[in-house]
């Protein structure tokens, strides 16, 4: 099978990006970062879903606390209960500068090194939190970078970045991984999650999440508060 490397934080996008993956033939290896998040506990999840899908699974370290910025790696309040027709109209204070690039840059280091030729990410451009690194002309960009800064792209080698969610509603996402088997409750989406495994449910993640299977009628199977 051809190696893929996937991007999994542990959160239901990723977890039905590497279900997607896994169900188009890829061997996959699943890349997580530890990056100084408050969110931490992504980390466990991801170890879970990787578990659940035969995945080779990695934790790259790199603390971006030394940047802050944001209100993922610094002493900075979550907005919570914001409503749903603001998300996506400015760029957070969630917003982690660069983070996107710094993974897409470490996951095509080992995509090279390991002869994978295919590079997934769960980013989304309809539902998610105005994100600049979530869109598909930055994806392109990345992707024509990748194939111009790397020996094996420069040896005709070339990268594909896939990016199978881009274009899905959260409620079609959810319907998506429910069809190839993700087990949700295995994931984390919260930015602000309590002492223990309980999501905060007010959160933009909790909220979007939340929405979706409202939409689909289900019950999100995560623990809130």
């Amino acid at each position: 099978m051809s190696k893929a490397v996937v991007l999994l934080s542990g959160g239901m996008d990723s977890a039905t990006t590497l279900a997607i993956a896994k169900r188009g033939g890829f061997d996959c290896l699943a890349l997580s970062f530890s990056y100084g998040q408050r969110h931490a506990l992504e980390l466990e999840a991801a170890k879970r879903v990787a578990k659940q899908f035969g995945a080779r699974h990695e934790t790259a370290t790199i603390d971006l606390r030394a940047m802050g910025g944001s209100a993922l790696t610094a002493d900075i309040p979550v907005p919570k209960d914001r409503p749903l027709n603001e998300m996506g109209t400015d760029i957070p204070v969630t917003y982690v500068p660069a983070r996107n690039t710094i993974f897409l840059s470490l996951a095509l280091g080992w995509a090279e090194v390991t002869e994978a030729r295919d590079i997934f990410l769960g980013v989304n451009a309809l539902d998610y939190s105005g994100y600049p690194d979530c869109r598909p002309e930055y994806i392109a960009a990345f992707e024509q970078m990748a194939n111009l800064g790397t020996k094996a792209g420069v040896e005709g080698k070339g990268f594909s970045v896939h990016t199978p969610l881009i274009r899905m509603t959260k409620k079609a996402i959810v319907a998506k991984g429910i069809e190839l088997g993700v087990d949700f409750g295995m994931t984390v989406s919260c930015y602000d999650p309590a002492p223990g495994p309980l999501a905060c449910g007010r959160c933009d993640a909790c909220l979007l999440r939340l929405k979706a299977f409202e939409e689909l009628g289900r019950k999100d199977p995560a623990a809130y508060r």
